[in-house]
C-alpha cells in the first residue's frame, strides 16, 4: 500500500488517507466553503464525505467541485427509511452536488440492516440505482454495534462508516478486523468525538494505525484543515511522549458513560438541545466555557427543566444511555459553573 493512501475494500477506491468530512460545512458561507474545498482538494484530498441531511453541504461541494468530478470520490448519505424515500433523496442529492452518480452511496444510521427484498425497500432502491448507473458502490454508515455487526456479516454493503477514536470501545475497534476480513472499506467518522478530542495530532497518529481505515475529518475552518495536512507531511506517532501522554489524560477523562454528540436522540419533545445539553459539563471543560455561558445558552441549559422523563431520547440513542439522568447531572453541573462566574 502505498504510503499516505488507504484502499477501500473491494470497491478498488484508493484515495488520501485524510478525507473531508462537510458535516461542518453548513455553518459557512458559499464563499468560505469553496475556498476550503478546493484548498483540500489542491493539497490531495480526494475523498468528500456529505449527506443529504447536512442541509446544504451537498451544494457547496457541488459549487467547489464540479470542474474536478472525475478526479474525485463524492460520497453522500439518505435517511430515507423506505425505498421511495430513498430515490427521492438520491435525486436531490445528484441535483445539488451537480452531477450524474454518487461514488458510494450509504444509508445514514439506519435502526435496521436493510436487506433485498425487505419490506422497507430500501435495499432494492439502492440496487436499482446502482443499475442505472447512478450510485456505483453502496455502503452503510451506522452508530450502533449490532446493525455494524450485521451490515458486515451480510457480505450486502461495500463500506461501514463507524465512529472511531481513541476513546472508541475494544468492541468498537474490532470492528475493523471485521469489515478487513470481509474487505469491506471502514471510514472512520467522529476522530475527534464530536468536539470532545482537541489535538488533532494525537487524534490523527491513533487512526494513523489502521492501514485499511480512511478517517473523514469534519472541516469548517482553514486551520483545522491545515493541522491535518501537516499530519500527513509529519506523522505524529503512538510512541511519541506528547501524544501518549494526550490520549493517555483524555482516556482517564472520557472514556465512559458520556454522549458523543450524534444528535439521533432529537427532535425533543420539550425543545431540549440534547445533543450539546447532555454534555455540556465536557464542553465547558475541553475548552473556553465563556461561549457556553451566554444568554442564549443559559436559556437552553434551563429547558432541561421541562423534560417530562418520556423516554424518546433514551429509545433512540446508538450508545443506550440513560439521556434524561446525563440532562439533569449536567444541568446541576452548569448551575454550579454559572454560580461560579456570577
Amino acid at each position: 500500500m502505498e504510503k499516505n493512501r488507504v484502499r477501500l475494500g473491494k470497491t478498488e477506491i484508493l484515495v488520501d488517507k485524510n478525507g473531508f468530512g462537510a458535516l461542518p460545512i453548513q455553518r459557512i458561507s458559499d464563499e468560505e466553503a469553496v475556498k476550503l474545498l478546493r484548498k483540500a482538494y489542491d493539497n490531495g484530498i480526494t475523498y468528500f464525505d456529505t449527506a443529504r441531511a447536512y442541509t446544504d453541504s451537498e451544494h457547496k461541494i457541488g459549487l467547489a467541485l464540479a470542474d474536478v468530478r472525475e478526479q474525485i470520490y463524492i460520497a453522500t448519505k439518505s435517511m430515507g427509511y423506505t425505498g421511495e424515500a430513498l430515490k427521492a433523496d438520491l435525486e436531490t442529492s445528484l441535483q445539488q452536488l451537480e452531477t450524474d452518480y454518487i461514488d458510494v452511496y450509504q444509508t445514514h444510521n439506519p435502526p435496521f440492516c436493510p436487506k433485498p427484498g425487505g419490506e422497507d425497500g430500501v435495499y432494492d432502491a439502492l440496487l436499482e440505482a446502482k443499475a442505472a448507473g447512478k450510485i456505483r458502490h453502496i455502503g452503510i454508515t451506522s452508530h450502533r454495534l449490532q446493525v455494524a455487526r450485521e451490515a458486515i456479516g451480510s457480505g450486502l454493503y461495500e463500506t461501514l462508516q463507524f465512529p472511531l477514536n481513541y476513546l472508541s470501545t475494544d468492541q468498537e475497534v474490532e470492528l475493523v478486523k471485521m469489515c478487513e476480513e470481509a474487505d469491506m472499506g471502514f471510514i472512520a467518522m467522529k476522530g475527534m468525538s464530536g468536539g470532545l478530542i482537541n489535538d488533532g495530532r494525537a487524534a490523527y497518529a491513533y487512526l494513523n494505525q489502521f492501514p485499511t481505515v480512511l478517517p473523514i475529518w469534519g472541516v469548517q475552518k482553514e486551520e483545522e484543515l491545515d493541522q491535518f495536512l501537516d499530519c500527513r507531511k509529519h506523522e505524529p506517532s503512538m510512541e511519541d511522549e506528547a501524544v501518549k501522554k494526550v490520549i493517555d489524560g483524555d482516556r482517564a477523562e472520557l472514556q465512559g458513560e458520556f454522549c458523543r454528540g450524534c444528535g439521533y436522540c432529537m427532535p425533543c419533545p420539550s425543545g431540549i438541545v440534547i445533543n450539546n445539553c447532555a454534555r455540556m459539563f465536557l464542553l465547558m471543560r475541553r475548552g473556553p466555557a465563556a461561549p457556553w455561558l451566554t444568554e442564549e445558552w443559559q436559556e437552553r441549559m434551563g429547558q432541561i427543566d421541562q423534560c417530562t422523563g418520556c423516554g424518546l431520547c433514551k429509545s433512540k440513542c446508538p450508545y443506550e444511555l440513560d439521556i434524561p439522568n446525563l440532562l439533569k447531572k449536567n444541568l446541576e453541573d452548569y448551575r454550579q459553573i454559572l454560580k461560579g462566574f456570577a
